[in-house]
């Protein structure tokens, strides 16, 4: 099997590229960066059967005549609002497997209406299937799982962690921080009292975590948030929430926010000013006893038995998906997507996000646990449950 990784040699890509080169269904990969010089170094120092090539997403020839020659595309590339949906159109019309780690609301919604056209062209389409999205998917599916019936999910991740890689190939404004700032801004969608709606980004939700206690978290402008209701209508509110171990960033990044809309500072700026203040943070969650949420979370309300419960999926404190890079927590995901199609565990078509029931949670967290490390027991989600009065 051939792949094309799009902006494989970038933060994220390169580690997709450096798992997935192991596999031994892998024949070759071809690095397609912006960068072209970049691609072709990171391709040449990797591996006999890497390649490197300079490819703009946007020219769709150049797109369609370098996937005609690969049986899976990975797109790694940025900002997705602008660049996810037309490479999958791409994939599509040369009927090639696609997945990416798009974590932007609006193209999810929009790759979800090319669902038939997939399925019609054979073509297995994964969006979404990195850190949030992708492990949060799973985890508020396994959430879900232990529920009868489902009316609410939140997925959650913790900011401190969201820090842009060293290495990359890009230059300039980091994408991610572009995405970050795009969706503080305006206003973002969420799924509420059982319709979709648009809200403001930054809103306080408190969330009522099993076990731990009450938390303040933040609505944040992500796909998770559009995509449980799409693949599961029964759901009246479906929500995705950034937290942060700094009190005080909410307020920065509220301020940053207000300078952007009065005019007074532009995104790219803005941008900059959110990679400065991500390299300031810490992931230490230790806080003199302090009880925090965790940092990466699903979380489901519901019946169960006719009770009315909450469910919280995390991972143990000790697991060691928790030390991972925001690079590695991104591309890692994507990687075992690719290897669950090449080993069979993943056959359906059409256009998923993770939690679609595509992907097997048990067969992913014990790929993902190969990914960290070879001789580590498979991880197994930290469920806690609380009745609600």
């Amino acid at each position: 099997m051939k792949i094309l990784a799009l902006g494989g040699s970038g933060g994220m890509g390169r580690f997709a590229v450096h798992s997935l080169i192991k596999h031994p269904a892998v024949e070759a990969i071809l690095v397609g960066d912006l960068n072209e010089s970049a691609a072709k170094k990171f391709a040449s120092d990797l591996s006999e059967k890497t390649s490197g090539i300079g490819i703009d997403v946007t020219d769709k020839e150049a797109l369609v005549k370098a996937m005609n020659d690969v049986d899976v595309v990975i797109n790694t590339t940025g900002p997705f609002f602008k660049l996810a949906e037309p490479v999958l159109k791409a994939a599509i019309e040369t009927k090639t497997h696609y997945l990416d780690i798009c974590d932007d609301w609006e193209p999810t919604e929009k790759m979800f209406l090319l669902n038939d056209e997939a399925k019609a062209a054979g073509v297995t389409a994964i969006i979404g299937l990195g850190a949030s999205p992708g492990i949060t998917n799973m985890l508020g599916l396994i959430a879900m799982k232990e529920l009868d019936k489902v009316s609410k999910v939140y997925t959650g991740w913790d900011m401190s962690s969201a820090q842009p890689e060293e290495e990359s190939s890009q230059t300039g404004v980091n994408a991610a921080m572009i995405h970050g700032i795009e969706q503080i801004v305006g206003k973002v969608k969420v799924f509420s009292s059982g319709v979709f709606k648009m809200v403001r980004p930054l809103k306080e939700v408190v969330v009522d975590y099993p076990q731990l206690g009450i938390f303040k978290a933040n609505i944040f402008g992500h796909p998770e948030a559009v995509s449980f209701p799409h693949h599961y209508p029964e759901i009246k509110e479906s929500f995705n929430l950034m937290h942060s171990n700094d009190d005080s960033l909410i307020s920065v990044l509220k301020l940053i926010r207000f300078f952007i809309e009065i005019r007074l500072l532009s995104k790219n700026m803005a941008a900059r000013i959110l990679t400065w203040l991500e390299g300031k943070q810490t992931s230490d969650l230790e806080k003199a006893g302090v009880e925090m949420l965790p940092s990466v979370y699903g979380y489901a309300e519901g019946i169960k038995n006719d009770k009315k419960i909450s469910v919280a999926a995390t991972f143990y404190t000790e697991a060691s998906v928790d030390e991972l890079s925001m690079g590695e927590a991104t591309a890692y995901p994507l990687a075992c997507g690719v290897k669950m199609i090449l080993d069979g565990l993943i056959k359906d078509t059409g256009v998923h996000a993770p939690e679609s029931g595509i992907i097997d949670p048990e067969h992913f967290f014990s790929y993902l646990s190969k990914e960290i490390d070879d001789e580590v027991k498979p991880i197994v989600p930290l469920i806690t449950r609380k009745n609600i009065s």
